[in-house]
């Protein structure tokens, strides 16, 4: 295995055991309300709030550019030239 995985693989079983250990119920206050809710609940949103904001900044982000759209739509695409073709002008410098 990679060590990425093995990584991956160990921070989610002390994040398991870590939240296993915390269930009583705490006090939360709410914008308007406080309400009784478990650690457990609390600390997994949170947990899981934080990876997927971590992997939303950290993808890499793909650029379109309308500007190489545009230009392939106004000039005509050309085939690359044939390996071995050579133009009349080489044949006579070869001759």
């Amino acid at each position: 295995m990679r060590t990425k995985t093995i990584l991956i693989i160990i921070l989610t079983v002390l994040i398991t055991i870590f939240l296993m250990m915390n269930t009583d119920a705490v006090q939360f206050d709410f914008i308007f309300v406080k309400k009784d809710i478990s650690k457990l609940l609390v600390v997994g949103i949170c947990t899981f709030a934080g990876f997927l904001l971590g992997y939303w900044a950290g993808r890499p982000r793909t650029v379109i550019s309308t500007y190489d759209r545009n230009e392939d739509e106004i000039l005509p695409v050309n085939s690359p030239p044939v390996k071995g073709a050579l133009s009349d002008e080489d044949r006579d410098y070869i001759s």
